[in-house]
């Protein structure tokens, strides 16, 4: 299934344009464009809601038709169950995370150790958590990780851009993951020289237009007959003013649905 994530509307929820858009104003904005699924994804008013804000936004979702997953960071077993507790609420059978939060950086070993005892509870809910590949921990040690641990209730959250600032070609990322991937982070990226030519700038691109051989993700992984959904999400830096920039997002998400919907 293809859906959208909070990074496909990163500048609209901002502070910096003049009226953000609420948890459910993106709901309604997703089915608007003929979506059925959305991950909220590292939300961060998500955790600040009153449990009875948070079953009006779930509420809300099930009356759109919504199929809603969550994402956050880090494998501490007490944050971990807690999104386990939203994924209830919301009715979410994928969680994404990554292995190391803000101010808490495990050691893989450390990791496994808490993913083992985290996962109990994932395998009696039925959840699945997907840590996302990223330039923190190289892609053959978060395999290694998830063979480790062998739970069918954790896989990869696959976004090969991430690795390139590791130095990891995205091809390898991809080829190296596609057994362990559950959920996959759709966006492109490119490179730009700065101005005076002095280095480069890498960041997104509208999809289909960028760096990203997806074609080759899709060969490699088969996300439709594997039931593996596909979330749009972008790196869209700043254009300069809120409407622009609100115009650009809205561009870039109508580009990606067109795109994946044309490859699925």
């Amino acid at each position: 299934m293809i859906g959208l994530g909070s990074y496909a509307f990163f500048w609209q929820q901002s502070e910096r344009v003049p009226e953000p858009l609420s948890l459910i104003d993106v709901f309604e904005r997703t089915r608007e464009l003929g979506v059925e699924l959305f991950q909220i994804c590292d939300y961060a008013p998500l955790l600040g809601m009153k449990a009875a804000e948070i079953r009006d936004a779930a509420t809300a979702a099930r009356e759109l038709g919504l199929t809603i997953e969550l994402g956050t960071k880090g494998v501490a077993v007490d944050h971990l169950a807690t999104f386990l507790g939203l994924a209830d609420v919301f009715g979410a059978r994928l969680v994404r995370s990554m292995v190391y939060a803000p101010g808490f950086r495990p050691t893989l070993a450390e990791a496994e150790g808490l993913l083992r005892t985290a996962l109990r509870d994932y395998e009696a809910a039925d959840v699945t958590l997907a840590l996302e590949t990223y330039e923190q921990v190289p892609s053959s040690d978060l395999v290694d990780l998830v063979e480790r641990i062998g739970s069918d209730s954790l896989g990869i959250c696959l976004d090969p851009a991430n690795n390139v600032a590791a130095l990891e070609l995205p091809k390898d990322v991809v080829e190296r993951c596609a057994p362990y991937t559950r959920n996959i982070h759709a966006k492109d990226f490119a490179f730009a020289r700065q101005d005076g030519w002095v280095g480069f700038t890498y960041g997104g691109a509208r999809m289909g237009e960028g760096l990203h051989d997806y074609p080759h993700l899709l060969r490699t992984v088969d996300p439709g007959a594997r039931g593996i959904n596909q979330i749009v999400e972008h790196w869209l830096s700043w254009q300069g003013d809120p409407a622009t920039t609100v115009a650009a997002e809205a561009d870039w998400t109508r580009t990606a649905l067109e795109y994946l919907r044309s490859n699925a």
